[in-house]
């Protein structure tokens, strides 16, 4: 499975490509950023004008004010390599923003519950090159894709890596794990004879035992790390979006033969007590959390548990939901029970000091509209520097990839976008990102894509 959808996503090469960024960068290819501002997400500041010089995809050096940019110039044209000067005249910089929750092989339509039956994997991934592009020009660098249907995101993720598409970094949890009628199964709804019995190698587990067998079958089939439903969810055909459905034991099996291969582990859980059994159980992450209490808030602070809120998610499904026939009328009133409490939810867990990480559910609603989560988050009363640092320094701590991603450092990756003003004092202009920049490669500047 996964090397014809590596060629169907190869196929897909009618859409511009970038060149992998080792292969641009082998001439010392330098470029000089001046930034009217930027965003220190470590010191939770706002730096005056800087300026980023870019060598071979790392940054290099870190200066405040404008430099002279001639013996840099000087010096890529003695090695040999490509000289580029950026001046993002009243634009804020940053590191480029991860979204730790996202579904970029499928988005949201009227007939997505019809296409599973007519579309093949090929289709799922080809669209997927797509999605990607729009989430990398919207300013998200990295992502953690939490569930797809074939293991579609293990190829486009290697895809992305070779340099075949554009798109941002993935780190990917192929299906995700579930229980028999749960969320992940992905034959609820449908008769015996469609359906057939999915099982362990499908990500469906019934027992410890099966919880063991599944995370070998991830860990073969190449993911990066574990996404695991412990509660109902909205878009399902059930009706439920928040009963407990794993047990403490099937979430410990899970969680410990996780960490046996050097996974982290993400719960989607609605409901409380689902909430409650997946912290107790040790995973790294709740996802969503809606009907989250002050018991599970209090767990997850001693647990060090990360929440993901995903505002966007509930707010988009609550929309969707009052246009009759855009889902079935069991999930209408699963979104119409969801989509009013999770903002607050994620205001009152902030308040309580659990650590948050930024996500938003991509493909509930269309892919590269990522950046309004920012801006329900404020509305929710978390600072916008935090909401920044959760986009950022906390993404990458959840990740397991604070030493590489989320920050702007001299050594690291270039992973650097801009947007237009100040977004401490508008934080809607995140949805502005008038400069992209991944691994030392433009993909996007004034607004308009370069490649």
């Amino acid at each position: 499975m996964t090397a014809r959808v590596a060629i169907a996503i190869a196929a897909a090469l009618s859409l511009p490509t970038a060149i992998a960024a080792d292969a641009i960068h082998t001439n010392h290819d330098v470029t000089v950023l001046h930034c009217a501002r930027m965003v220190d997400p470590v010191a939770g500041k706002l730096l005056g004008e800087t300026t980023l010089v870019i060598d071979s995809g790392r940054v290099k050096e870190i200066r405040a004010g404008a430099v002279d940019d001639k013996p840099y110039r000087d010096a890529a044209a003695a090695a040999g390599g490509n000289f580029a000067l950026v001046n993002l005249a009243d634009a804020t910089c940053m590191p480029g923003l991860i979204d730790a929750h996202t579904h970029l092989t499928s988005e949201t339509s009227p007939t997505a519950y019809t296409d599973q039956f007519r579309w093949n994997t090929a289709d799922f991934a080809i669209r997927s090159t797509v999605y990607a592009r729009r989430t990398l020009l919207a300013g998200f660098t990295a992502v953690r894709n939490v569930g797809d249907g074939d293991n579609e995101s293990i190829a486009l993720r290697n895809a992305i890596n070779a340099g075949i598409v554009p798109g941002p970094r993935i780190f990917t949890a192929g299906k995700p794990i579930g229980t028999t009628g749960g969320h992940a199964d992905p034959t609820d709804g449908y008769r015996m004879t469609l359906a057939g019995n999915p099982d362990a190698k499908d990500g469906i587990i019934n027992s410890p035992e099966d919880a063991y067998k599944a995370v070998r079958q991830h860990y073969k089939d190449g993911v990066d790390l574990l996404k695991i439903m412990p509660s109902g969810g909205v878009l399902d055909e059930s009706s439920s979006a928040d009963n407990a459905q794993m047990t403490i034991d099937e979430i410990k099996a899970v969680v410990s033969a996780a960490h046996d291969y050097g996974f982290t582990v993400a719960a989607h859980a609605h409901g409380a007590e689902a909430i409650r059994r997946a912290v107790l159980g040790g995973v790294d992450s709740i996802e969503h959390g809606t009907f989250m209490n002050d018991e599970d808030m209090k767990l997850m602070k001693e647990h060090g548990t990360w929440y993901v809120p995903t505002i966007i998610a509930g707010k988009y499904v609550q929309e969707m939901a009052a246009k009759p026939g855009y889902y079935p009328p069991q999930v209408a009133a699963k979104a119409m029970q969801v989509g009013p409490i999770i903002q607050a939810t994620a205001g009152k867990a902030y308040k309580a000091g659990v650590k948050i990480a930024f996500g938003t559910d991509a493909a509930v609603y269309p892919h590269g509209q990522n950046a309004k989560e920012f801006q329900y988050m404020v509305q929710a009363g978390i600072p916008a520097m935090y909401a920044l640092q959760a986009a950022t320094t906390h993404a990458a701590e959840l990740l397991h990839k604070q030493d590489e991603l989320g920050q702007i450092a001299v050594g690291r990756r270039a992973d650097v976008i801009a947007v237009p003003g100040n977004p401490l004092d508008d934080i809607t202009l995140m949805q502005k990102v008038s400069f992209v920049m991944k691994d030392g490669v433009v993909y996007k500047q004034e607004g308009k894509e370069v490649l």
